[in-house]
């Protein structure tokens, strides 16, 4: 069974989706997509459901909604090849002590290779090896088609997983950045920094990069700008001034910016003296 949550939820058996349309039972199938190879207890499944307010029905509709899911796996399975065992639904979504197991038998999952590839990065990043960690990490943000279970109605656990992968997905983003600022390439980087930093307006280290680069871009007003714009939304949003390391990137830029505007003041007949 093959795993798609970095996005719209997609699930699939040799190909062919299993995906319910009721918006309860794809949120059980959602649940135990992220949690696949592990049991999940009924008890989570059942807080998810119905946030901590089940109905007397609850384990008996739980137990219908993972029957809804059995059918539509049924569907998708091969038909038995001459003596061999068949292949069931139930030796997929299997019943377990306490709970429920979805069994991929080795299939892929897009969360389980994102983190694989991002500590591949991490660890390129870590030896030095700042091209290298940035092609992995850029391969591990490749997978993302969107917000985690993007087509999932969330409860309290699913919530707080799509929270978890975000913020995995922006540290990330933010070693990927950081890795091609030290290769160099800040004129690349200015577009997909004007985006980011306008959809995390309070993000510091975003803010830094994109200073960074318009700096070195020779943009010194612009990166000056950012950091206003970022100090007057953190005073007005979360009464807070920037970092201590972000107001000293501020002032180089600014002690850079009027030596290289004294330096293009002076006569030339004066410089050559």
């Amino acid at each position: 069974m093959d795993i798609e949550i970095l996005g719209s939820l997609i699930v699939s058996e040799g190909g062919i989706p299993v995906m319910p349309t009721a918006p309860k039972v794809r949120q059980v199938l959602a649940i135990l997509a992220f949690f696949a190879g592990q049991v999940v207890p009924i008890a989570v499944l059942t807080d998810e459901l119905w946030a901590g307010r089940p109905p007397r029905s609850a384990r008996t509709t739980l137990q219908t909604y993972v029957l809804q899911l059995r059918e539509l796996i049924t569907l998708a399975l091969p038909a038995p090849g001459r003596g061999k065992k068949a292949l069931t639904a139930k030796d997929i979504l299997m019943t377990c002590p306490g709970g429920y197991l979805l069994n991929t038998r080795g299939g892929t999952s897009d969360v389980r290779e994102f983190e694989r590839l991002a500590g591949l990065g991490y660890r390129a990043v870590g030896d030095g090896d700042h091209a290298g960690g940035a092609r992995l990490l850029g391969a591990s943000l490749a997978l993302w088609r969107g917000a985690p279970f993007a087509d999932v109605q969330l409860g309290k656990q699913l919530e707080m997983e799509a929270a978890r992968l975000e913020e995995s997905r922006l540290c990330a983003l933010d070693q990927r950045i950081e890795a091609d600022l030290r290769l160099g390439r800040h004129r690349e980087l200015l577009a997909e920094l004007t985006v980011l930093v306008s959809r995390y307006r309070t993000h510091e280290n975003l803010c830094r990069q994109f200073m960074i680069a318009l700096q070195r871009s020779g943009r010194w007003s612009d990166a000056l700008e950012v950091y206003r714009k970022l100090r007057g939304t953190l005073s007005r949003e979360l009464g807070l001034e920037p970092s201590l390391a972000l107001r000293q990137l501020q002032r180089s830029i600014l002690l850079d910016h009027s030596q290289m505007t004294a330096s293009d003041s002076v006569p030339r007949a004066v410089r050559a003296v």
